[in-house]
């Protein structure tokens, strides 16, 4: 994966800089030729016209992840707050304990999807174990009305797991009876529902992330079909790791496959709309002036892809660097070599 997204981040990189933005210029310089004589500085205008456009496409990627992260903490609260127990036993190491393992970490909120991925998965498993060993307790405790150990007038027996066999070295909490106090379900069915909740907001926020990035297959598309495929290549290998961030905190909530499924794959279906916005924009007005601008935009929508998404995750998968500096390398030599191909 690594490497995958290196070689992504370099062909990004490469034809925003060398193809996209090149693009651009031209556009402008198409567009000034009636109103500026002068070649020299009808081209010194188009070029910052171009480059304008370049960090608007930048600053536009800024505002959609100020935008993300406002969603995102109007939620916050419920990620690390705010939980309620899943069983009266716990006291308030167990809490912290519990929160940490329900916990996933905010994605849409560093940006990177991706990058703590195998840490929620570890997390999600260990929540797994945890309701196992909570329903095989309930279990127990259906069978004569006790737990293994307690006798039906609260008298201990056998010891007893501290803590409804989770470990620990906790005092246990008994009710009047004496029976120690169980997990309820109605509880744990209201965690399950913040697990959902939590992939449906990540979903959500992906979706708006990944908007631009159709825009940016288009407008490649509209170049060059042959780099347009290379383009989506590239943004869909780096759209994987984000499916699994959306499918894995509901399928661990509610076990359904196909429900994850679904969702995961809604999330990357603005994409399509923003190559559709595209059309629409260009349908109306085929102007050398919007060609520069959309060209100049999305050239700086890749590289702030490239440097704020793919780079950064790559790296976490590959902490030493043994291939992603190679893969980038690898991924500017394809496409220049495409390049090359075309206009030779």
């Amino acid at each position: 994966l690594a490497s995958s997204l290196g070689i992504s981040a370099g062909v990004m990189t490469y034809v925003s800089f060398v193809e996209i933005f090149q693009k651009a210029q031209f556009s402008f310089v198409d567009h000034l030729v009636t109103d500026i004589e002068d070649e020299d500085k009808r081209f010194g205008m188009a070029n910052l016209y171009a480059t304008l456009s370049f960090f608007l496409g930048i600053l536009t990627m800024v505002v959609i992840d100020k935008v993300i992260n406002l969603i995102s903490s109007k939620h916050g609260d419920g990620h690390g707050h705010g939980h309620q127990d899943i069983s009266e036993s716990l006291n308030n190491k167990d809490k912290e304990e519990k929160e940490e393992v329900v916990i996933a970490p905010c994605y849409t909120c560093n940006l990177d999807p991706a990058g703590d991925l195998k840490e929620w998965q570890e997390k999600a498993e260990a929540e797994e174990v945890r309701n196992m060993k909570l329903k095989d307790a309930a279990t127990l405790a259906g069978n004569g009305g006790s737990l293994a150990g307690w006798s039906d007038d609260g008298v201990e027996n056998v010891p007893a797991p501290t803590d409804l066999g989770m470990g620990g070295d906790e005092e246990r909490v008994v009710d009047s009876s004496g029976v120690p106090k169980l997990a309820s379900m109605t509880d744990e069915e209201i965690e399950n529902k913040k697990l959902v909740r939590m992939g449906m907001q990540t979903a959500v926020a992906i979706a708006l992330h990944n908007f631009p990035e159709g825009l940016a297959t288009f407008v490649a598309v509209l170049e060059d079909p042959k780099i347009g495929a290379i383009l989506a290549v590239a943004i869909g290998i780096h759209n994987i790791p984000e499916g699994f961030c959306v499918a894995l905190p509901i399928y661990y909530a509610t076990g359904n496959r196909k429900k994850a499924f679904w969702w995961g794959a809604l999330s990357g279906m603005s994409e399509p709309v923003g190559a559709l916005l595209g059309w629409l924009v260009l349908a109306n007005s085929f102007s050398d002036a919007i060609y520069g601008l959309m060209f100049g935009l999305v050239a700086g929508m890749m590289v702030m892809i490239s440097l704020k998404e793919l780079l950064p995750t790559a790296y976490r998968y590959d902490p030493g660097d043994t291939v992603v500096t190679n893969s980038i390398i690898a991924g500017m030599v394809v496409i220049a070599l495409s390049l090359v191909l075309y206009y030779v």
